[in-house]
């Protein structure tokens, strides 16, 4: 047990046997200090191998520990971590008036040990199980059930079963497996308790940590009851109701591998040395159920995290044939100009523009013109995913940092270290991750869940939106310091609309591509079809035009042209209005004016020339408008 007692009348009490706690100013921390001075995400405590261990995580202001007069800084400290005693005094925040707290552990013996049993006391024990033959007969059920399993659930719920089929006393079952951090630091993360007549539950991992360091240091099986009440006694070991309690090595080899729990919590009998003995003898199947597990989840992990890197690869090398963006209208020109000043740098990139511009397509271009381009580019799309699962996504997680999370998993950042990641819909991103986001563009370093330390990405960040960011500052959606940061270079996309003259090569280029892709040979567009395309609106942008193209190809015979006939009926609409304009003849750029100078007349003469009413109407700004008019001398 731990507690943390507020001094000088601070205003904080609290206990726990989490094995981490975080503390900070956030609202989500354990141990929450409402100082200005104190980092949102200041400090962990989490409960190790070698004890309690408190860790800053570069917080702004520092922590540090008072020891018998002495002071120690973990800034100061090569892991800024250090292994804590009964009775320290933690400081956070500003040196000159720091939020102190004083530390209590209680974990000398409230468990009095009964019994224990040596792994290497299993030869006997089956020596002994083989003339008792009801006990024979319930381990063999359960080594024959634990032959099914392959997942650390499933053998959790093999192992649970056969525990409460064989001890009547059991209530509670949990197993923790062993972790090792990337410093070497070695913690036992709970993967599952099962709760008897209920199932899985999600309570917390209760044995004593004096029977856990027992269980783990003499590689044997532990049984231990509350010191502090007689048998036959309900009251609480650790506040939690046990009245007696078995630890279990699991092992692999000469390590151990994780630890079993059976606990008996308010029932007015103890556990007998018999059930030490079963359940050693079961641990000794569990235990290579469980290695056997692992084993096939990190197969898997390791597989399905080599698919997606090919796959990152792959469009990497497709994308390196990427030779610059389609298009000749002085708008596109502008972008191009754009892209090349700010490729080679390290500034944060805001694309904006309307759905189906193609903002993935210049952020590809800034990557692939940039000197990043021998990495990996990397797009994500912020609204494709729930917040828990978009930040697992991002910045990745540690073995047991929530249900499921059976292995560690990379984060996108990690996988695009010195590349770029592209976040699309950034606007759709929940305000708690944006200030994780913050983080790593502040300092570069990014905290996977469930991780007690950072890691540091060099990571070029392009994000993208069609949201207007500072209406959403505004409206309290989007962090301001965040919007700031991203929009250091913004580069805004014109719709396809505004950009007519590139629908022909936008048009033909997709003709050819989809052609190759799709084996089919169509010849090409005819001038009416071509008339057509270019006088619809566009509101999909480039992305409709190229659904459009792929459609085409696969209605339209072999070696056929385009006909009008063969355009979805939304794009034939624009065919009346010609018709009834009958443009002369001409280039098709004259043509193309004669028909946009009638809908502009036509548009204003319905609207009685109201400017602002014609605009809307029409797709397009007010601005847009007077600019069309004064080309086409209507003013």
């Amino acid at each position: 047990m731990l507690r943390l007692g507020a001094i000088s009348g601070e205003p904080h009490e609290f206990s726990s046997q989490a094995d981490r706690i975080t503390i900070g100013r956030a609202a989500s921390a354990d141990v929450r200090l409402d100082a200005a001075h104190v980092s949102a995400e200041h400090a962990t405590i989490t409960d190790e191998e070698r004890g309690y261990v408190l860790r800053d995580l570069r917080s702004t202001n520092g922590t540090r520990v008072e020891r018998a007069g002495s002071v120690f800084d973990l800034a100061l400290e090569p892991s800024r971590d250090f292994v804590l005693a009964s009775g320290d005094v933690l400081s956070f925040g500003a040196t000159e008036a720091p939020i102190r707290l004083r530390l209590t552990l209680d974990e000398e013996d409230t468990a009095s040990i009964v019994a224990t049993r040596s792994v290497d006391d299993v030869p006997e024990l089956e020596h002994r199980a083989a003339a008792d033959r009801d006990s024979l007969k319930a381990l063999y059920e359960g080594l024959k059930s634990l032959s099914h399993a392959t997942e650390i659930d499933e053998v959790v719920d093999a192992v649970s079963n056969q525990v409460f089929a064989l001890l009547d006393r059991a209530t509670h079952v949990t197993v923790a497996l062993r972790e090792e951090d990337e410093d070497g630091a070695v913690r036992y993360v709970p993967v599952g308790t099962r709760v008897k007549g209920r199932g899985a539950s999600s309570e917390a991992v209760a044995i004593t940590r004096s029977v856990f360091r027992k269980v783990v240091e003499q590689r044997a099986a532990v049984l231990a009851a509350d010191a502090r009440s007689d048998v036959g006694s309900s009251a609480s070991m650790l506040q939690a109701n046990i009245v007696s309690t078995i630890g279990v090595p699991l092992w692999e080899g000469d390590a151990i591998a994780g630890v079993l729990q059976v606990d008996n919590r308010g029932r007015p009998v103890m556990f007998h040395e018999r059930d030490l003995d079963l359940l050693l003898l079961l641990a000794q199947s569990a235990s290579l159920s469980f290695v056997r597990a692992r084993l096939l989840s990190r197969l898997r992990y390791a597989e399905e995290r080599q698919r997606v890197e090919n796959s990152f690869l792959k469009r990497r090398e497709q994308s390196r044939r990427f030779e610059g963006l389609i298009g000749e209208a002085p708008s596109m020109k502008r972008v191009v100009a754009q892209i090349r000043k700010v490729a080679d740098t390290r500034v944060s990139v805001l694309i904006l523009g309307d759905t189906g511009t193609g903002k993935e397509m210049v952020a590809s271009a800034v990557h692939y013109w940039s000197n990043r381009r021998e990495k990996l580019f990397i797009a994500q799309n912020c609204a494709a995913l729930p917040e828990n699962l978009l930040e697992s996504e991002l910045f990745g997680h540690k073995r047991g940092a929530f249900t499921g999370a059976s292995e560690d998993k990379k984060g996108l950042f990690e996988l695009a270290h010195e590349g770029t990641l592209f976040l699309d819909e950034m606007g759709e991103m929940p305000l708690s991750l944006q200030a994780k986001l913050l983080r790593v563009l502040q300092d570069g370093e990014i905290r996977p869940v469930g991780a007690s330390q950072t890691k540091r990405v060099d990571v070029r960040i392009i994000a993208a939106t069609n949201r207007d960011l500072e209406a959403e500052v505004k409206a309290g959606r989007f962090r301001e310091d965040l919007f700031y940061r991203l929009g250091v270079f913004p580069i805004a996309l014109p719709p396809l609309r505004e950009r007519r003259e590139d629908i022909p090569i936008l048009a033909g280029h997709f003709l050819v591509k989809y052609c190759a892709e799709l084996g089919r040979p169509v010849a090409g567009f005819s001038q009416q079809s071509m008339e057509l395309l270019q006088g619809y609106e566009w509101p999909g942008n480039v992305r409709e035009l190229q659904n459009e193209v792929q459609r085409l190809i696969l209605q339209v015979d072999d070696g056929q042209f385009v006909e009008p006939e063969d355009l979805s009926p939304r794009i034939r609409k624009a065919e009346n209005v010609i018709a009834r304009v009958r443009p002369d003849k001409g280039t098709l750029k004259d043509m193309v004016e004669q028909v946009e100078k009638w809908i502009l007349a036509e548009a204003l003469r319905e609207h009685d020339h109201n400017k602002s009413a014609t605009a809307k109407t029409l797709g397009i700004t007010r601005e847009g408008l007077h600019k069309k008019l004064r080309g086409y001398n209507m003013t």
